[in-house]
């Protein structure tokens, strides 16, 4: 049996002050978020599946989408995120790029804001009740593809305060199945549904920090070499894929998915999510904070004060960087947050000014938002900077730094919005 290390409280691990327990998800009627409005969680539509394709410059990419028919048949799902969209994987902040692809994810979904700006395709409102057809069922092309929040099967679990508990073991040459079942952790809730899952050499076990393999468990004794064997609800944390299943295609393998982790104890959720932070933090301090404009008040000559609101999702040392009387910068950003003008990179174009104020929001705040809004000051304003746009700001003590081509826009029209074929070499 694997060892019992940890009982999961997962209490060590913090979060941003914009994450909380999401409440009941509503089905009543599709809701379209509005500008300038962090949308209410509990209209979100949520649904699961694999990650097939990113377009990490765009914040875009496409989801395999779990329904009820044979999952192998989906056609991979078009998703792009909101500008406040979140993103966590291993329990910790992240960038699409950041994802493997065949990771399956969690969705909280809403239809697009605008659908004329949208950057994936729009669908019917009630496309999630289509029957798809060919084996493939309902649910798996939703036109809530513009996404609030996007997690991990780990990064679920923490936040919903679950784990999963596994129940039985068969293995054969470092290779089988597992019996496991998704519940809380605490309480005498309903146990969840039980889900068989196949595992390989490669997966990957993380016990404290260090990584080790399944044919370590075996030489420990913990798992036996073959056979079957009752792990009595181990509660671990799984990291959950998908490939093709060796069957008959009668016992659920068209379905079924595969675990690429598990961690055994809090100390390996604890380490994995460290290093992921400290990746998207160099991310953002190289890419600039996002957020949108909620006022300016206009003066003479081209000075003006802007007051914005961070978004939410980041690693709290990220807002301690914004502090009053120091100086920043501000540059206008497209909806999927890149730089919309700059030759030279982010900080050319950009208006230069001091940070006069930052305040923080109390109670409730909204997934998207950080609470936090500064007041900011310039001599000269760029077109970028006006009220419900979206804007990237630089506090002097991040680096100056150029972004990948990619990254950024020469000027802020819609056609210059995605790259074109001309952004390849000709040979």
């Amino acid at each position: 049996m694997i060892c019992r290390q940890s009982t999961f409280g997962f209490a060590a691990l913090v979060f941003s002050a914009a994450f909380f327990v999401l409440p009941a998800l509503s089905e009543e009627k599709p809701f379209r978020p509005q500008a300038g409005q962090f949308p209410p969680l509990d209209k979100a539509h949520a649904y699961r599946g694999e990650l097939i394709f990113v377009d990490h410059a765009n914040r875009r990419g496409s989801i395999r989408v779990q329904g009820d028919g044979k999952f192998y048949r989906n056609d991979p799902h078009p998703f792009a995120m909101l500008p406040y969209g979140i993103i966590r994987y291993h329990g910790a902040p992240a960038a699409l790029r950041d994802i493997p692809i065949g990771t399956v994810l969690h969705v909280r979904g809403f239809l697009p804001p605008d659908p004329k700006t949208s950057a994936v395709p729009v669908l019917p409102v009630n496309n999630k009740e289509k029957d798809a057809g060919h084996y493939r069922g309902t649910g798996i092309f939703p036109a809530e593809n513009h996404v609030l929040l996007l997690e991990d099967e780990p990064s679920h679990c923490l936040r919903e305060g679950k784990m999963w508990k596994l129940n039985q073991l068969r293995i054969q040459n470092n290779q089988g199945t597992i019996s496991a079942s998704r519940e809380p952790k605490q309480g005498d809730a309903k146990k969840g549904k039980s889900e068989e899952m196949t595992f390989d050499a490669a997966t990957r076990i993380w016990r404290g920090r260090e990584r080790i393999r399944v044919a370590d468990l075996v030489a420990e004794k913990k798992w036996p070499p073959s056979g079957t064997k009752n792990l009595d609800g181990q509660a671990v944390l799984l990291g959950i894929t998908w490939r093709p299943s060796p069957g008959d295609g009668l016992s659920g393998v068209f379905t079924r998915f595969h675990i690429s982790d598990i961690w055994l104890d809090d100390a390996s959720i604890q380490n994995a999510a460290h290093f992921q932070t400290e990746t998207h933090k160099a991310f953002i301090r190289s890419r600039w904070m996002p957020a949108w404009i909620d006022s300016v008040k206009y003066e003479k000559f081209g000075r003006a004060t802007a007051t914005a609101t961070l978004f939410g999702g980041m690693d709290s040392s990220l807002y301690n960087d914004f502090k009053k009387g120091i100086g920043a910068q501000i540059n206008g950003a497209e909806n999927t947050l890149k730089h919309t003008a700059g030759h030279y990179g982010p900080g050319h174009m950009a208006s230069n000014g001091t940070i006069q104020d930052v305040t923080r929001d109390t109670g409730d705040i909204p997934l998207g938002s950080s609470g936090i809004r500064i007041r900011f000051e310039t001599d000269l304003v760029i077109e970028g900077i006006r009220p419900g746009r979206v804007i990237r700001v630089r506090p002097q003590s991040w680096p100056k730094m150029q972004v990948p081509r990619e990254e950024y826009l020469f000027e802020n029209t819609p056609k210059n919005r995605f790259p074109t074929p001309a952004i390849f070499p000709k040979y």
